[in-house]
């Protein structure tokens, strides 16, 4: 079945069409008829799927067919959709205005960490999709902003890592603000104990769609793991990126701090790369992710911050430099490659002291990674022949800093001197 067969508006097949949408993926062909008959809806699906397709083609269909002649009210919002974090909001937005671009309806992604006040011109007028983190809009609501008396349909997407993130008081509380009657639609890429419970608490006897199940990661992703001590994975890097220049490569990193020394270690030996973690401003993470879309910086290095709902086009490889605290995360980061019909790899660098954790996320895939097998003398070829300077390298380190010691003490001595001869000159 294709997209033009489905009972939707014209304007909305026109802008699929644009978008280069033809047949529905797996998730969007069982949730759409649901969400379009208004049924309450709980989808479990692999991250890359097409999720946001899924519930923004029947949410604004349905939008569209209510009478307009009737105005939103100042603040009214029709369709709230709960994210847990600002680039998911913005990504999907753009979503909704892509497939909504032919219609008069209007979409708003409300984040924090820029200028609220071009958010609340557009919310008095009251908008028909509000793409929202929990944060952001409470604070709007607090001010009077935000009018959910009358919103017809409560999206809940990344569930999992909204309660991941405590997000948990704010669901609850917002469904306190919208009409008894109204659509939820839950949409998560795992399902545990706790997402089952959250999910039935907040859905009424929901359509529940679960895609692949028994495998959380696409098909389309081909995995590999190797054995690189902790303080060799940079030179390993530098391989892989080296080999592959025209590919584009998502490195997740641990901290933010090791993003940014990992960083610099690319920067020494003349790769250009970016960072993205939460120690950014807003406006800076938006130009990061504008620069690697477009290809402009082919390494993105970043913290998980990246690795839940982000749909960046055409990554060629996810390296996990580290491998991630939680298994879980795994499935997430992994995810960001092999995206739709695409292909994707993933190749995750594993030290000594991580061999635990990736047994875990083994357990939790329910299969092995393949091992990539380097012997003893590639293993050395490419530490050898890495342009970087090696952290135990001390001796040229220290001869360096020696040298600018001394240079630095001449400079003293010859304005003592100086300040001494101007001194002797006056007397």
């Amino acid at each position: 079945m294709k997209f033009e067969q489905y009972n939707i508006s014209t304007e909305i097949k026109d802008s699929l069409k644009e978008m280069g949408f033809k047949k529905p993926t797996d998730i969007q062909f069982k949730a759409i008829p649901s969400i379009l008959n208004g049924d309450d809806v709980m989808a479990i699906a692999q991250t890359g799927t097409g999720k946001t397709a899924a519930f923004a083609i029947p949410i604004l269909h349905r939008l569209q067919q209510q009478d307009r002649r009737h105005r939103k009210a100042p603040y009214e919002v029709k369709c709230l959709v709960m994210v847990p974090t600002r680039e998911l909001a913005i990504q999907i937005a753009e979503v909704f205005q892509g497939i909504a671009q032919y219609t008069d309806l209007r979409i708003l992604a409300l984040v924090g960490g820029v200028d609220q006040g071009p958010q609340i011109k557009m919310l008095e007028k009251g908008v028909d999709v509000l793409i929202a983190t929990p944060g952001r809009m409470f604070d709007q609501i607090n001010q009077g902003h935000i009018d959910l008396s009358h919103t017809q349909t409560l999206v809940l997407d990344e569930a999992d890592h909204m309660l991941d993130l405590g997000f948990i008081r704010d669901i609850r509380d917002v469904i306190k603000h919208i009409p008894r009657e109204h659509q939820t639609l839950f949409f998560s890429a795992t399902l545990n104990k706790d997402i089952k419970d959250l999910a039935y608490s907040v859905v009424n006897n929901p359509i529940r769609i679960q895609i692949s199940p028994k495998d959380p990661v696409s098909k389309n992703v081909s995995h590999a793991v190797a054995y690189v001590e902790m303080d060799d994975k940079r030179f390993f890097l530098e391989r892989l990126i080296k080999e592959f220049p025209e590919s584009k490569i998502l490195v997740f990193v641990r901290t933010k701090v090791r993003a940014e020394r990992v960083m610099a270690a690319m920067t020494r030996i003349g790769i250009k790369s970016i960072t993205m973690h939460g120690g950014k401003e807003q406006d800076d993470r938006l130009d990061v992710m504008a620069a690697f879309k477009s290809g402009d910086v082919k390494v993105l290095i970043t913290t998980d911050v990246n690795a839940r709902g982000i749909d960046i086009p055409n990554v060629d490889y996810v390296v996990n430099y580290d491998l991630p605290d939680v298994a879980e995360n795994y499935v997430h980061r992994v995810g960001r490659t092999g995206r739709g019909v695409q292909k994707g790899q993933a190749v995750s660098f594993c030290s000594t002291e991580e061999k635990p954790m990736l047994e875990t996320i083994q357990k939790f895939l329910g299969k092995n990674i393949t091992e990539m097998t380097i012997n003893k003398d590639d293993y050395r070829e490419t530490i050898s022949f890495s342009e970087d300077i090696p952290n135990d390298n001390w001796q040229l380190l220290l001869d360096q800093h020696n040298k600018e010691m001394e240079e630095l003490e001449k400079k003293v001595k010859k304005r003592a001197a100086a300040t001494a001869k101007k001194k002797a000159k006056k007397k």
